[in-house]
């Protein structure tokens, strides 16, 4: 045949990064992009958000003028009035006026501020050990990310800074009534005041976070496991992410295009094997930290819940959580398509997503109020809700659309909450940045408001122990990264921050995440953090298993995800299994598939070697052989 459609074609390789360069990909969108949308996109989610808040003080100022020239002239009656008539106004409009400038704020600040220093810091970082490249140990590389920390936080501080004096001159802080009457001559101060504004802050903030960044921990590898328990309660728990399930039986993925599988008869064995595994050693849970489909298509999410209605058992232990193909990927195969902040159809991808994480454990979990209690399950909390949400699926409109705006992000964090005093907890997060740009779609940001939410939920439950999932990795891996997109465009622009505020339960907690298809285990701080790869994407792709088997004492050997697992109510290390390819998922002609649980927290690394019993590892050998195939996997 000439051209076999089942093989695919360029169109299938439009966005992949492992099929062209992010060169490429920049000049395609460069070419595609439609500025004239690009410009009010960016009118809407920076100038306004700006404007806004740099005409807070003005109007503060001219409020305050007001009441200040009244109070001059209380003999009169008339004056009195309009003195209290005045201050009732600020009373009641004030409020809503901080919350404005405080919303346009935090936006500016998740947009662009936190975002400037990251880039700064990655890129710092990126270009620091490609020049040192040969020689860069794990403990160099760790020193040179704070030393890279600290500099970005000085240029981008200096820079910020002088902006900021830039700035200055164009703004102004006070005004009077008169002055709003001519609303177009405030433009420019306004926008200079939010540039002063902004950029003062990026300039204290960017010294503070690199400080912080230099000084915390960074990440290292988890070297080695320690010893079972005697006592304690156990979980056993199946951990998997990014399964990019495709609508068609011959369709291709996002990333991988025509190099890698197509279909998801992948998908498909890893759920027979699971369900096999659980036949003969039940699970308590399966987790699935994101990505469950490849573009968030309805298409994609029928064949994700039917694959699901084959295996009751297991879909009625399974918990998910949103990851950006989910949500953020506006067109499959185009990265320069461009959807506005009022556009229908992020909320459209993000209603699937809700409507499918309702089906599959709505009855299971919980959302919870600002106290951290559990207020009502995730169906319950839906069921107001529920005639908006088909109505807009079935007619679209930017009016519904608006209607439902916040509904998404209130559910977050969701909680499966522990079952007894002193049981599991699973924290379920959504990571994903708001963005509206397929080429931006991988950025990741967790929110204060859900980090807050998120605390209260744990200190709700003083006794309990938690898994905190979410799909975007934390920081960094400790390994050598080959390009700077893996570093910048896929990263937890807050991770930084986000990891020294789970350092104050990390001894009942371990973090469990995906979305770099990157098999780690490790630690940072006295965070525990599991990566696990996708089971349907590379050659190597793999799915991990937590045995009811716990390890170690002490803080440092709390049990940790993606291969070892289990947890025990002193949280210590667990033993494993895991299957080593996805390829040999479900086929029994082929080797063994699942590494025996071993003891002592050892991996048992010949179970796809053959029938043969394998000899034990040592621990030091074991520690060896593991650096080694990391070694061969970087």
């Amino acid at each position: 045949m000439l051209l076999d459609p089942r093989r695919g074609d360029f169109e299938d390789n439009a966005a992949s990064p492992e099929q062209r360069s992010l060169l490429a990909i920049v000049g395609s969108l460069l070419v595609e992009i439609s500025p004239a949308k690009l410009l009010f996109a960016w009118t809407v989610s920076l100038l306004l958000p700006g404007v806004l808040l740099g005409l807070a003080p003005l109007v503060a100022s001219a409020w305050i003028s007001s009441l200040s020239q009244h109070a001059l002239d209380l003999t009169e009656m008339g004056a009195a009035l309009a003195l209290v008539a005045i201050a009732a106004l600020g009373w009641f409009g004030g409020r809503p006026l901080i919350q404005i400038a405080e919303t346009n704020f935090w936006s500016l600040n998740a947009l662009a501020v936190q975002p400037s220093y990251a880039f700064a810091r990655e890129a710092l970082g990126h270009l620091a050990e490609r020049i040192r490249r040969t020689d860069v140990t794990p403990a160099a590389r760790m020193r040179l990310r704070r030393n890279c920390s600290v500099g970005a936080g000085i240029l981008v501080s200096a820079g910020a800074t002088l902006i900021a004096v830039l700035a200055w001159p164009a703004s102004q802080w006070t005004a009077g009534l008169n002055d709003f009457a001519l609303v177009h001559h405030l433009v420019v101060p306004t926008s200079a005041n939010a540039v002063v504004l902004m950029s003062g802050y990026l300039a204290v903030a960017s010294l503070a976070w690199s400080i912080a960044d230099a000084s915390m921990d960074q990440p290292v590898d988890l070297a080695t496991f320690g010893t079972a328990p005697s006592e304690g309660s156990l979980w056993r728990v199946a951990h998997l992410s990014d399964l990019h399930v495709v609508g068609e039986r011959y369709g291709f993925r996002i990333e991988s295009g025509t190099v890698g599988p197509s279909g998801n008869g992948r998908f498909n064995r890893v759920l027979a094997r699971l369900a096999e595994i659980h036949t003969t050693d039940p699970l308590d849970h399966v987790l699935i930290t994101g990505d469950m489909t490849d573009a968030g298509r309805p298409s994609e999410w029928a064949e994700f819940l039917d694959a699901l209605s084959c295996h009751p058992e297991l879909a009625a232990r399974i918990v998910m959580l949103p990851g950006n193909h989910d949500v953020n990927v506006v067109d499959r195969a185009n990265p320069a398509r461009l959807d506005l902040p009022f556009s229908p159809g992020k909320r459209l991808r993000q209603m699937r997503t809700l409507s499918a994480i309702a089906a599959v454990q709505g009855d299971r979990v919980c959302v919870i109020d600002n106290s951290g209690k559990p207020s009502a399950t995730l169906n319950q909390a839906l069921a107001p809700h529920r005639d908006r949400i088909t109505q807009f699926a079935q007619h679209g409109g930017i009016r519904r659309a608006a209607a439902l705006r916040g509904l998404f992000d209130d559910q977050f964090p969701m909680i499966l909450p522990p079952d007894q005093n002193g049981g599991l907890g699973i924290a379920i997060l959504n990571s994903n940045a708001e963005t509206h740009f397929s080429f931006t779609n991988a950025l990741g940001l967790v929110s204060e408001a859900q980090t807050r939410r998120l605390d209260a939920a744990i200190h709700h439950f003083p006794t309990a122990h938690w898994i905190i999932a979410l799909h975007h990795h934390l920081m960094e891996y400790p390994m050598p990264v080959k390009t700077f997109a893996e570093r910048i465009g896929t990263a937890l622009i807050n991770g930084s921050w986000f990891v020294r505020r789970l350092q104050a339960f990390a001894d009942r907690s371990i973090v469990m995440h995906g979305h770099r298809h990157i098999d780690w285990i490790g630690t940072c701080g006295a965070s525990k953090i599991v990566s696990a790869p996708s089971p349907v994407m590379g050659a190597d792709a793999a799915y991990f298993l937590y045995p009811p088997n716990d390890c170690g004492a002490g803080p440092k050997a709390l049990p940790h995800g993606a291969r070892a697992g289990g947890y025990s109510q002193k949280l210590k290390c667990c033993r494993f299994s895991f299957v080593q390819s996805a390829e040999e998922i479900g086929n029994p002609a082929g080797r063994g598939t699942l590494g025996t649980e071993g003891q002592d927290g050892q991996r048992d690394r010949h179970a796809n070697e053959g029938p043969e019993q394998a000899p034990k590892e040592t621990p030091e050998e074991d520690r060896k052989q593991h650096h080694k195939r990391r070694d061969r996997q970087r």
